[in-house]
Protein backbone atom coordinates (compact mmCIF):
# COMPACT_ATOMS: atom_id res chain seq x y z
CA UNK A 1 0.00 0.00 0.00
CA UNK A 2 1.44 3.00 -1.02
CA UNK A 3 1.64 6.36 0.58
CA UNK A 4 -0.27 9.13 0.07
CA UNK A 5 0.49 12.91 0.75
CA UNK A 6 -1.45 14.44 3.51
CA UNK A 7 -0.94 18.00 3.33
CA UNK A 8 -2.59 19.64 6.63
CA UNK A 9 -2.33 23.28 5.27
CA UNK A 10 -5.86 24.37 6.13
CA UNK A 11 -6.55 22.04 9.54
CA UNK A 12 -3.52 23.96 10.37
CA UNK A 13 -5.03 27.35 9.28
CA UNK A 14 -7.94 26.91 11.36
CA UNK A 15 -6.41 25.16 14.28
CA UNK A 16 -4.42 28.63 14.35
CA UNK A 17 -7.98 30.33 14.03
CA UNK A 18 -9.75 27.96 17.11
CA UNK A 19 -6.67 28.69 19.66
CA UNK A 20 -7.88 31.90 19.78
CA UNK A 21 -11.28 30.62 21.13
CA UNK A 22 -10.44 27.32 22.78
CA UNK A 23 -7.87 26.33 25.49
CA UNK A 24 -5.63 24.60 23.21
CA UNK A 25 -7.47 25.58 20.61
CA UNK A 26 -9.97 22.43 21.14
CA UNK A 27 -12.81 21.21 23.27
CA UNK A 28 -11.15 17.81 24.22
CA UNK A 29 -7.44 18.05 25.34
CA UNK A 30 -6.01 14.92 23.07
CA UNK A 31 -7.58 16.23 19.74
CA UNK A 32 -4.30 18.94 19.72
CA UNK A 33 -2.21 16.28 18.78
CA UNK A 34 0.37 16.83 21.46
CA UNK A 35 1.27 13.40 21.84
CA UNK A 36 2.00 12.90 18.13
CA UNK A 37 3.46 15.30 15.22
CA UNK A 38 1.64 18.10 13.63
CA UNK A 39 -1.38 19.74 13.87
CA UNK A 40 -4.16 18.52 14.36
CA UNK A 41 -7.01 17.41 11.64
CA UNK A 42 -10.29 18.97 11.04
CA UNK A 43 -12.56 16.92 9.60
CA UNK A 44 -15.38 17.52 7.57
CA UNK A 45 -17.21 14.50 6.53
CA UNK A 46 -17.42 10.45 7.60
CA UNK A 47 -19.28 8.52 5.00
CA UNK A 48 -19.17 4.34 6.08
CA UNK A 49 -15.46 3.33 7.16
CA UNK A 50 -13.86 6.65 5.64
CA UNK A 51 -13.41 10.09 7.38
CA UNK A 52 -12.38 13.25 5.32
CA UNK A 53 -10.46 15.94 7.06
CA UNK A 54 -10.30 19.69 5.46
CA UNK A 55 -7.72 19.22 3.35
CA UNK A 56 -9.32 16.72 0.94
CA UNK A 57 -7.14 13.76 2.39
CA UNK A 58 -9.44 10.26 3.00
CA UNK A 59 -8.64 8.04 5.88
CA UNK A 60 -9.67 4.53 7.04
CA UNK A 61 -11.26 5.76 10.15
CA UNK A 62 -10.71 3.02 13.46
CA UNK A 63 -11.33 5.89 15.86
CA UNK A 64 -14.86 6.07 15.19
CA UNK A 65 -15.51 8.69 17.45
CA UNK A 66 -13.26 6.66 19.95
CA UNK A 67 -16.12 4.11 19.94
CA UNK A 68 -19.90 5.37 19.24
CA UNK A 69 -19.61 4.49 15.34
CA UNK A 70 -20.06 0.88 15.36
CA UNK A 71 -22.14 1.63 12.15
CA UNK A 72 -19.78 3.53 10.87
CA UNK A 73 -20.16 7.26 9.40
CA UNK A 74 -23.69 8.29 8.59
CA UNK A 75 -25.15 5.28 8.83
CA UNK A 76 -28.39 5.77 6.33
CA UNK A 77 -31.02 4.42 9.17
CA UNK A 78 -29.53 6.90 11.84
CA UNK A 79 -29.47 9.43 9.18
CA UNK A 80 -32.90 8.96 8.64
CA UNK A 81 -34.24 8.71 12.11
CA UNK A 82 -32.36 11.81 13.01
CA UNK A 83 -33.87 13.96 10.34
CA UNK A 84 -37.34 12.56 10.92
CA UNK A 85 -37.07 13.21 14.42
CA UNK A 86 -35.40 16.59 14.46
CA UNK A 87 -38.14 17.61 11.97
CA UNK A 88 -40.60 17.76 14.83
CA UNK A 89 -38.68 19.76 16.91
CA UNK A 90 -34.99 19.74 18.69
CA UNK A 91 -35.82 19.52 22.40
CA UNK A 92 -38.48 19.57 24.68
CA UNK A 93 -37.48 19.36 28.19
CA UNK A 94 -40.75 16.73 28.48
CA UNK A 95 -41.01 13.35 28.02
CA UNK A 96 -41.01 11.84 24.40
CA UNK A 97 -42.04 8.59 23.11
CA UNK A 98 -38.18 8.15 21.28
CA UNK A 99 -36.69 7.97 25.62
CA UNK A 100 -39.43 5.15 25.87
CA UNK A 101 -38.45 3.35 22.56
CA UNK A 102 -34.55 3.54 22.98
CA UNK A 103 -34.86 2.39 27.03
CA UNK A 104 -37.09 -0.26 25.85
CA UNK A 105 -34.62 -1.86 23.38
CA UNK A 106 -31.73 -2.15 26.14
CA UNK A 107 -34.18 -3.08 28.81
CA UNK A 108 -35.75 -5.87 27.26
CA UNK A 109 -32.36 -7.17 25.48
CA UNK A 110 -30.44 -6.70 28.63
CA UNK A 111 -30.83 -8.38 31.81
CA UNK A 112 -28.57 -6.53 34.14
CA UNK A 113 -30.90 -3.47 33.70
CA UNK A 114 -33.91 -3.37 34.91
CA UNK A 115 -34.55 0.82 34.99
CA UNK A 116 -32.28 3.16 33.49
CA UNK A 117 -31.85 6.70 33.64
CA UNK A 118 -30.39 8.71 30.01
CA UNK A 119 -27.82 11.86 30.54
CA UNK A 120 -26.12 13.64 28.22
CA UNK A 121 -22.29 11.93 28.36
CA UNK A 122 -20.38 9.23 30.34
CA UNK A 123 -18.82 11.64 32.43
CA UNK A 124 -22.83 12.34 33.96
CA UNK A 125 -23.84 8.88 33.90
CA UNK A 126 -20.50 8.03 36.36
CA UNK A 127 -21.13 11.07 38.59
CA UNK A 128 -24.66 10.06 38.91
CA UNK A 129 -24.05 6.24 39.67
CA UNK A 130 -21.63 7.48 42.29
CA UNK A 131 -23.93 9.39 43.80
CA UNK A 132 -26.70 6.27 43.40
CA UNK A 133 -24.15 4.25 45.45
CA UNK A 134 -23.42 6.43 48.01
CA UNK A 135 -27.53 7.35 48.29
CA UNK A 136 -28.68 3.73 48.71
CA UNK A 137 -25.86 2.68 51.09
CA UNK A 138 -25.37 5.19 53.14
CA UNK A 139 -21.76 5.25 52.66
CA UNK A 140 -18.87 7.50 51.64
CA UNK A 141 -15.76 5.89 50.45
CA UNK A 142 -15.55 5.12 46.65
CA UNK A 143 -12.69 2.63 45.50
CA UNK A 144 -11.11 2.79 42.00
CA UNK A 145 -8.30 1.20 39.97
CA UNK A 146 -5.01 2.63 38.99
CA UNK A 147 -5.19 2.95 35.15
CA UNK A 148 -9.39 3.20 34.89
CA UNK A 149 -10.77 6.21 33.43
CA UNK A 150 -14.22 7.23 34.22
CA UNK A 151 -14.90 10.92 32.92
CA UNK A 152 -13.93 13.84 34.43
CA UNK A 153 -15.62 13.90 37.87
CA UNK A 154 -13.82 15.47 40.32
CA UNK A 155 -13.55 11.92 42.59
CA UNK A 156 -12.53 10.16 39.99
CA UNK A 157 -9.71 12.45 38.68
CA UNK A 158 -7.39 10.58 41.04
CA UNK A 159 -4.65 8.32 40.71
CA UNK A 160 -2.76 6.26 43.71
CA UNK A 161 -0.33 7.56 46.03
CA UNK A 162 2.62 5.76 47.65
CA UNK A 163 1.55 2.22 49.22
CA UNK A 164 -0.16 -0.48 47.99
CA UNK A 165 -3.86 0.74 48.93
CA UNK A 166 -3.70 4.86 49.10
CA UNK A 167 -6.25 7.42 49.53
CA UNK A 168 -6.17 9.34 45.93
CA UNK A 169 -4.13 12.12 44.84
CA UNK A 170 -6.15 14.62 42.55
CA UNK A 171 -4.68 14.61 38.92
CA UNK A 172 -6.14 17.97 38.11
CA UNK A 173 -5.65 20.99 39.76
CA UNK A 174 -9.21 22.89 40.85
CA UNK A 175 -10.25 19.89 43.26
CA UNK A 176 -10.18 19.97 46.77
CA UNK A 177 -8.26 17.33 48.83
CA UNK A 178 -11.74 16.45 50.51
CA UNK A 179 -13.23 15.15 47.53
CA UNK A 180 -10.36 12.92 46.63
CA UNK A 181 -10.00 12.16 49.70
CA UNK A 182 -13.57 9.99 49.76
CA UNK A 183 -11.69 7.60 46.73
CA UNK A 184 -9.39 4.50 47.32
CA UNK A 185 -7.17 3.53 44.30
CA UNK A 186 -5.99 0.52 44.25
CA UNK A 187 -4.07 -1.87 41.35
CA UNK A 188 -5.39 -3.48 38.66
CA UNK A 189 -5.71 -7.65 38.90
CA UNK A 190 -4.39 -7.62 42.68
CA UNK A 191 -6.92 -8.68 44.99
CA UNK A 192 -4.58 -8.97 48.24
CA UNK A 193 -5.69 -4.49 47.42
CA UNK A 194 -8.93 -5.05 47.74
CA UNK A 195 -9.06 -7.49 50.69
CA UNK A 196 -6.74 -4.72 52.45
CA UNK A 197 -9.12 -1.76 51.60
CA UNK A 198 -12.50 -3.84 53.02
CA UNK A 199 -10.54 -4.13 56.31
CA UNK A 200 -9.21 -0.30 55.86
CA UNK A 201 -12.07 1.18 55.26
CA UNK A 202 -14.66 -1.53 57.09
CA UNK A 203 -18.64 -0.28 56.03
CA UNK A 204 -17.76 2.65 54.44
CA UNK A 205 -17.23 1.34 51.12
CA UNK A 206 -20.19 2.68 49.00
CA UNK A 207 -19.11 0.69 45.56
CA UNK A 208 -15.94 -0.89 43.65
CA UNK A 209 -16.34 1.04 40.46
CA UNK A 210 -14.25 -0.74 37.33
CA UNK A 211 -14.24 -0.78 33.71
CA UNK A 212 -14.40 -4.45 32.96
CA UNK A 213 -12.70 -4.00 29.96
CA UNK A 214 -10.18 -1.33 30.60
CA UNK A 215 -9.92 0.55 27.55
CA UNK A 216 -9.18 4.56 28.22
CA UNK A 217 -5.29 3.54 29.22
CA UNK A 218 -4.31 1.01 26.76
CA UNK A 219 -6.68 -1.60 26.82
CA UNK A 220 -5.68 -3.39 29.93
CA UNK A 221 -7.96 -7.23 29.69
CA UNK A 222 -8.31 -8.53 32.80
CA UNK A 223 -8.34 -11.87 34.50
CA UNK A 224 -12.05 -13.35 34.43
CA UNK A 225 -10.78 -14.47 38.12
CA UNK A 226 -10.50 -11.07 38.88
CA UNK A 227 -13.79 -9.91 37.95
CA UNK A 228 -15.38 -12.95 39.02
CA UNK A 229 -13.57 -11.70 42.79
CA UNK A 230 -14.93 -8.29 42.98
CA UNK A 231 -18.26 -10.08 42.67
CA UNK A 232 -18.00 -12.11 45.40
CA UNK A 233 -16.05 -9.28 47.71
CA UNK A 234 -19.03 -7.10 47.09
CA UNK A 235 -21.19 -9.67 48.04
CA UNK A 236 -19.75 -10.47 51.38
CA UNK A 237 -18.97 -6.96 52.52
CA UNK A 238 -22.43 -5.43 50.75
CA UNK A 239 -20.39 -3.40 48.82
CA UNK A 240 -21.90 -2.18 45.45
CA UNK A 241 -20.21 -3.30 42.23
CA UNK A 242 -20.26 -0.57 39.67
CA UNK A 243 -19.41 -1.55 35.99
CA UNK A 244 -18.35 1.33 33.67
CA UNK A 245 -19.01 0.00 30.72
CA UNK A 246 -19.43 3.47 28.74
CA UNK A 247 -16.93 2.13 26.18
CA UNK A 248 -17.35 -1.34 26.79
CA UNK A 249 -21.02 -1.36 26.88
CA UNK A 250 -22.78 -2.58 23.65
CA UNK A 251 -19.22 -2.96 21.47
CA UNK A 252 -18.37 -6.58 22.71
CA UNK A 253 -21.84 -7.43 23.10
CA UNK A 254 -25.28 -6.07 23.10
CA UNK A 255 -24.60 -7.07 27.40
CA UNK A 256 -21.41 -5.65 27.35
CA UNK A 257 -18.75 -6.65 29.05
CA UNK A 258 -21.33 -7.96 31.98
CA UNK A 259 -22.71 -10.19 29.36
CA UNK A 260 -19.35 -11.73 27.56
CA UNK A 261 -18.14 -12.19 31.80
CA UNK A 262 -21.39 -13.82 32.64
CA UNK A 263 -20.79 -11.10 36.04
CA UNK A 264 -24.38 -9.39 37.13
CA UNK A 265 -23.15 -5.72 38.00
CA UNK A 266 -25.32 -3.60 40.89
CA UNK A 267 -24.52 -0.48 38.72
CA UNK A 268 -23.76 -0.22 34.90
CA UNK A 269 -23.15 3.27 33.00
CA UNK A 270 -23.28 3.21 29.43
CA UNK A 271 -22.47 5.76 26.59
CA UNK A 272 -21.14 6.25 23.80
CA UNK A 273 -22.73 3.68 21.43
CA UNK A 274 -26.60 4.13 22.54
CA UNK A 275 -26.43 7.82 21.34
CA UNK A 276 -25.43 6.34 17.79
CA UNK A 277 -23.30 9.30 17.25
CA UNK A 278 -25.02 12.08 19.18
CA UNK A 279 -24.41 12.76 23.14
CA UNK A 280 -25.74 10.72 25.32
CA UNK A 281 -25.26 8.16 28.75
CA UNK A 282 -27.12 6.74 31.15
CA UNK A 283 -27.31 4.47 34.55
CA UNK A 284 -29.12 1.46 34.84
CA UNK A 285 -29.55 -0.90 37.40
CA UNK A 286 -32.43 -2.83 39.61
CA UNK A 287 -35.88 -1.54 40.24
CA UNK A 288 -35.40 -1.60 43.64
CA UNK A 289 -31.56 0.22 43.30
CA UNK A 290 -33.01 2.15 41.04
CA UNK A 291 -36.22 3.44 43.15
CA UNK A 292 -33.66 5.56 45.47
CA UNK A 293 -33.29 8.40 42.34
CA UNK A 294 -35.56 11.27 42.35
CA UNK A 295 -38.65 11.82 41.61
CA UNK A 296 -39.07 7.98 43.14
CA UNK A 297 -36.51 8.15 45.90
CA UNK A 298 -34.40 10.60 47.99
CA UNK A 299 -31.22 11.11 45.43
CA UNK A 300 -31.51 13.94 43.01
CA UNK A 301 -30.39 13.92 39.63
CA UNK A 302 -31.80 16.07 36.67
CA UNK A 303 -30.85 17.61 33.35
CA UNK A 304 -32.86 19.97 30.83
CA UNK A 305 -31.37 17.81 27.46
CA UNK A 306 -31.47 14.28 29.67
CA UNK A 307 -33.04 11.64 26.95
CA UNK A 308 -33.30 14.29 24.13
CA UNK A 309 -35.27 12.84 21.62
CA UNK A 310 -32.90 13.30 18.75
CA UNK A 311 -30.09 11.26 20.37
CA UNK A 312 -32.51 9.19 21.64
CA UNK A 313 -33.69 8.38 18.07
CA UNK A 314 -30.43 7.89 16.75
CA UNK A 315 -29.35 5.50 19.36
CA UNK A 316 -32.41 3.45 18.65
CA UNK A 317 -31.73 3.24 14.67
CA UNK A 318 -28.34 2.02 15.75
CA UNK A 319 -29.40 -0.34 18.71
CA UNK A 320 -31.98 -2.03 16.18
CA UNK A 321 -29.07 -2.62 13.78
CA UNK A 322 -26.85 -4.40 16.21
CA UNK A 323 -29.78 -6.52 17.69
CA UNK A 324 -29.49 -8.10 13.86
CA UNK A 325 -28.77 -11.51 14.28
CA UNK A 326 -24.60 -12.68 13.63
CA UNK A 327 -23.58 -8.46 13.75
CA UNK A 328 -21.36 -9.47 16.73
CA UNK A 329 -19.84 -12.18 15.99
CA UNK A 330 -19.07 -10.91 12.20
CA UNK A 331 -17.28 -7.72 13.74
CA UNK A 332 -15.35 -9.88 16.09
CA UNK A 333 -14.04 -12.28 13.31
CA UNK A 334 -13.44 -8.81 10.89
CA UNK A 335 -11.24 -7.85 13.95
CA UNK A 336 -9.09 -11.24 15.10
CA UNK A 337 -8.40 -11.39 11.20
CA UNK A 338 -6.90 -7.73 11.17
CA UNK A 339 -5.28 -8.04 13.89
CA UNK A 340 -3.92 -11.48 13.63
CA UNK A 341 -2.58 -10.35 10.29
CA UNK A 342 -0.43 -7.59 11.60
CA UNK A 343 0.84 -9.79 14.34
CA UNK A 344 1.87 -12.45 12.28
CA UNK A 345 3.54 -9.83 10.13
CA UNK A 346 5.69 -8.15 13.23
CA UNK A 347 6.24 -12.02 14.61
CA UNK A 348 8.01 -12.75 11.49
CA UNK A 349 10.05 -9.50 11.48
CA UNK A 350 11.05 -10.43 15.10
CA UNK A 351 9.25 -7.36 16.39
CA UNK A 352 8.91 -5.83 20.10
CA UNK A 353 5.45 -5.69 19.38
CA UNK A 354 2.09 -6.24 19.90
CA UNK A 355 -1.57 -6.12 19.46
CA UNK A 356 -4.30 -6.80 22.21
CA UNK A 357 -8.20 -7.24 20.86
CA UNK A 358 -11.69 -7.91 22.70
CA UNK A 359 -15.06 -7.88 20.32
CA UNK A 360 -14.10 -4.94 18.06
CA UNK A 361 -11.66 -3.25 20.33
CA UNK A 362 -8.33 -3.55 19.49
CA UNK A 363 -4.66 -1.90 20.96
CA UNK A 364 -1.20 -1.78 19.64
CA UNK A 365 1.65 -1.43 22.25
CA UNK A 366 5.65 -1.53 21.27
CA UNK A 367 6.33 -4.61 23.96
CA UNK A 368 7.02 -8.20 24.26
CA UNK A 369 4.78 -8.77 27.28
CA UNK A 370 2.51 -11.42 26.46
CA UNK A 371 -0.33 -9.47 28.21
CA UNK A 372 -0.49 -5.89 30.04
CA UNK A 373 -2.95 -5.89 33.05
CA UNK A 374 -2.11 -2.60 34.42
CA UNK A 375 -1.06 0.91 33.43
CA UNK A 376 2.39 0.62 34.94
CA UNK A 377 3.70 -2.67 32.40
CA UNK A 378 3.23 0.53 30.05
CA UNK A 379 6.55 1.55 29.02
CA UNK A 380 6.46 5.75 28.78
CA UNK A 381 9.43 5.57 26.72
CA UNK A 382 7.30 3.57 23.96
CA UNK A 383 4.93 6.45 23.12
CA UNK A 384 7.99 7.68 20.93
CA UNK A 385 7.55 4.77 18.56
CA UNK A 386 3.61 5.49 18.77
CA UNK A 387 4.07 9.02 17.39
CA UNK A 388 6.59 7.98 14.77
CA UNK A 389 3.79 4.95 13.59
CA UNK A 390 1.45 7.27 14.03
CA UNK A 391 2.90 9.67 11.26
CA UNK A 392 3.56 6.49 9.05
CA UNK A 393 0.17 5.20 9.25
CA UNK A 394 -1.63 8.72 8.42
CA UNK A 395 1.38 8.68 5.33
CA UNK A 396 -0.87 5.30 4.34
CA UNK A 397 -4.17 6.74 4.89
CA UNK A 398 -4.88 4.82 8.09
CA UNK A 399 -6.67 7.47 11.08
CA UNK A 400 -6.46 6.40 14.79
CA UNK A 401 -6.79 8.38 18.13
CA UNK A 402 -3.58 10.41 18.54
CA UNK A 403 -2.23 8.80 21.68
CA UNK A 404 -0.53 5.62 22.17
CA UNK A 405 -3.36 5.07 25.35
CA UNK A 406 -5.83 5.05 23.14
CA UNK A 407 -7.67 2.13 21.48
CA UNK A 408 -8.92 1.50 17.97
CA UNK A 409 -12.22 0.56 16.97
CA UNK A 410 -13.50 -1.88 14.01
CA UNK A 411 -16.89 -0.80 12.51
CA UNK A 412 -19.34 -3.00 10.83
CA UNK A 413 -18.88 -0.47 8.06
CA UNK A 414 -15.15 -2.12 7.56
CA UNK A 415 -15.49 -4.25 4.49
CA UNK A 416 -12.78 -7.45 4.44
CA UNK A 417 -10.93 -5.46 1.43
CA UNK A 418 -10.66 -2.12 3.64
CA UNK A 419 -9.29 -4.51 6.49
CA UNK A 420 -6.79 -5.79 3.91
CA UNK A 421 -5.90 -2.34 3.21
CA UNK A 422 -5.27 -1.18 6.73
CA UNK A 423 -3.51 -4.18 8.11
CA UNK A 424 -1.39 -3.87 4.73
CA UNK A 425 -0.71 -0.20 5.95
CA UNK A 426 -0.04 -1.56 9.78
CA UNK A 427 3.09 -3.62 8.33
CA UNK A 428 4.08 -1.14 6.21
CA UNK A 429 4.39 1.33 8.96
CA UNK A 430 5.78 -1.42 11.39
CA UNK A 431 8.50 -1.86 9.15
CA UNK A 432 9.26 1.70 8.65
CA UNK A 433 9.14 2.70 12.47
CA UNK A 434 11.09 -0.19 13.90
CA UNK A 435 14.23 -0.12 10.63
CA UNK A 436 13.45 -3.66 8.93
CA UNK A 437 12.03 -2.57 6.02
Amino acid sequence: MGEITTDRAVSAALYEEAKGYFPGGVSSPVRAFRSVDGPPLFMVKGAGPRIHDADGNSYLDFCCSYGPLILGHAHPAIVDSVAKTAANGLSFGAPSRQENELAKLIIENNQFVEKIRFVNSGTEAVMSAIRLARGATGRNKIVKFEGCYHGHVDSMLVKAGSGLVTLGTSTSAGIPEAYVNETIVVPLNDEAAIEKAVVDYKDDIACIVIEPIPANNGLLLQDLSFLKFLRTICDREGILLFFDEVISGFRVGFEGAAGLYGIHPDIVTYGKIIGGGMPVGAYGASAALMSNIAPDGPVYQAGTLSGNPVAMAAGAAQLTECLKPGFYENLEQKTKQFVGTILAHSQEKGYSFRMFSVGSIFWMAFSDLEAIRRSDQIDPQSMDLFKHMYGALLKRGIYLGPSGYEVGFVSHAHSEADLEKAATAFCESLDSVLGHA
